[in-house]
């Protein structure tokens, strides 16, 4: 290959959307089939579960999701009874978003089985391939 040639393969945008993909395809197999959730559904309800209570608006900033798929996902799981939404006193347009028992429930199961799902891919790598892959992760995140 000449200097003139681009490789897409080794293009970092698309080697990590194509890790990404990959890489989630079994974990997106246990929450589709088990939940009917959907990838924005099951962030949403993981921000809560692990952050708790919050509105719709910091769980676009955290998880830097677009407020439209975050209200998608919201009413989804408002649907499903996963979560519940308390209008806040000092503005009524806003809602504290919380999980509901539910909610819980399924949160606790996703969350083991995310566990195990991470724990099966990082026995690909060495100790030391994951400490430099989740360092060189966080540098990507904070560019």
């Amino acid at each position: 290959m000449t200097e003139d040639e681009f490789d897409l393969d080794r293009f970092l945008p698309y080697a990590l959307n194509q890790a990404a993909e990959a890489t989630s395809v079994g974990f997106q197999k246990f929450y589709r089939q088990r939940y009917g959730m959907l990838r924005t559904e099951w962030r949403v309800l993981f921000h809560l579960g692990r952050y708790g209570e919050m509105t719709a608006k910091a769980i676009c900033g955290r998880a830097s999701l677009h407020k439209t798929k975050v209200s998608r996902a919201v009413n989804a799981l408002e649907q499903k009874r996963y979560l519940s939404g308390t209008p806040q006193q000092q503005d009524r347009r806003l809602e504290t978003l919380s999980l509901t028992r539910q909610g819980r429930v399924v949160y606790a199961d996703l969350y083991q089985t995310a566990k195990s799902y991470d724990a099966a891919l990082a026995e690909n790598f060495t100790e030391q391939e994951r400490e430099v892959l989740n360092r060189c992760l966080e540098k990507l995140v904070k560019l």
